[in-house]
């Protein structure tokens, strides 16, 4: 597939006639929020099988195929060309599709209140087929190891039909925020932590959960080596069922890091335990926070590449958003940015007349606008942030890539999925 950055004055139809692919086809792909409008820096996915290259000025048939890993004759006898021949500025060349890599991809899914809405289930069903796991948030654990089980219909259909391993999120969540007193009590009572996990066991039984995946967060870093010792007993649980163990972290940049988010995960420790980690490398831009983008590139790569001085690649999933915020400038401490969708985001951009900017040192896209007197500005993801993203998984030969969380549309995500990796089903 193809991705292309629309330039000023662009239309589908010229855009169309670029790649030999028709308007509607690529307004379909993605699921374009202004066909009639397009907006200038706007990142469309052009859904052909390779890409063209248009070549710029100093390339050579012999340049272009290092960049691409294909011998320069192959590519000579693909465009039916000669491997002598010149090749003028503009001239538009055919790159077939590169072999595609298993990887693994989770998604969860947070329903508010006790329903699913058709919503929600909607994006869930539209992106199930892309995912080895599926993440319905979260079993919350009570102070006497009893257990709140989220809503779960029709998660369990969905997951079945598209052979998703259902993922069941532990989490020590009380009254809407994680609670380090509770997992004190979670980790260092063996009378409660025993009637969790007893009650771990009678649910996945009942449901069908595969994965145990523990999401304790603001812990106290008093109970680092407790949270691990809590890991191997959970591991020789589970194993006795043949269900997999997984554990979310903080972002973390160095085993000593300080702060209350970070101290209690010791990656290397638990890296030995689990069978892989979702490492949460995003919210550097966060609602309460100021502006800024979300999961920018050079931080999400400094998190992983410390990660992986700890524990093997084929354990790390690089967690990704699936949104970005809208801030209202200036920013203010005590105020929230509003949770918005690309598809929103573009919206915006076209309804604003202005154009989408990319930044490219976070490899992130962003909009500025002025409404009733309030200055704006957007950080959200596109085409170009998250293949940055997938190109990072591939280099760093990860084990693949956990979505937080599913509900706003992202269709580009998918295609680009679809594309590039084999997604492993269990």
């Amino acid at each position: 597939m193809q991705i292309h950055v629309v330039q000023q004055g662009q239309t589908l139809f010229t855009i169309g006639s670029i790649y030999s692919t028709a308007p509607q086809t690529i307004a379909d792909a993605n699921q374009l929020p202004n066909p009639d409008r397009l907006v200038q820096g706007q990142a469309l996915v052009i859904p052909i099988v390779g890409r063209y290259y248009f070549v710029q000025p100093g390339d050579s048939l012999y340049s272009i195929s290092q960049q691409f890993g294909i011998p320069f004759q192959e590519l000579a006898r693909i465009n039916a060309i000669s491997p002598q021949q010149p090749l003028a500025v503009g001239w538009r060349l055919y790159i077939p599709p590169a072999a595609k890599v298993p990887a693994e991809f989770n998604a969860y899914v947070e329903p508010f209140g006790n329903e699913v809405t058709d919503v929600l289930q909607e994006r869930t069903k539209e992106a199930a087929p892309y995912l080895t796991y599926l993440a319905p948030f979260s079993f919350e654990v009570k102070r006497d190891g009893s257990l709140e089980a989220p809503p779960l219909d029709p998660f369990l259909d969905i997951a079945k039909a598209n052979m998703n391993i259902l993922m069941m999120v532990i989490t020590n969540l009380e009254e809407g925020g994680f609670n380090d007193e509770l997992g004190r009590i979670i980790l260092n009572d063996i009378a409660v932590q025993d009637k969790m996990l007893d009650n771990i066991v009678r649910l996945a039984k009942q449901y069908g959960f595969r994965d145990i995946h523990f999401d304790f967060e603001y812990l106290r870093p008093a109970d680092r080596e407790a949270y691990v010792t809590f890991l191997k007993k959970a591991k020789q649980r589970f194993a006795q069922e043949g269900w997999l163990l997984s554990a979310a972290l903080a972002p973390k940049t160095s085993a000593n890091q300080v702060g209350k988010w970070y101290e209690a995960h010791d990656y290397k420790a638990i890296g030995e335990v689990v069978d892989f980690v979702v490492i949460m490398t995003y919210e550097w831009g966060y609602s309460g926070g100021p502006a800024q983008a979300v999961s920018p590139i050079g931080p999400v790569r400094k998190v992983l590449e410390y990660a992986l001085t700890e524990m093997p690649a084929d354990k790390i999933m690089m967690g990704q958003n699936l949104y970005g915020y809208d801030w209202t400038l200036p920013f203010k401490e005590g105020t929230q940015a509003k949770a918005i969708s690309p598809q929103q985001a573009i919206e915006i951009a076209a309804t604003q007349g202005v154009p989408i900017q990319y930044d490219e040192k976070a490899q992130a896209p962003f909009i500025e606008y002025r409404t009733n007197g309030t200055d704006h500005i957007i950080w959200f993801e596109d085409a170009r942030s998250i293949q940055a993203k997938f190109d990072l998984m591939r280099e760093l030969k990860l084990r693949g890539m956990s979505y937080w969380k599913l509900g706003l549309p992202f269709p580009q995500n998918w295609l680009l999925i679809s594309d590039q990796f084999d997604v492993v089903k269990r």
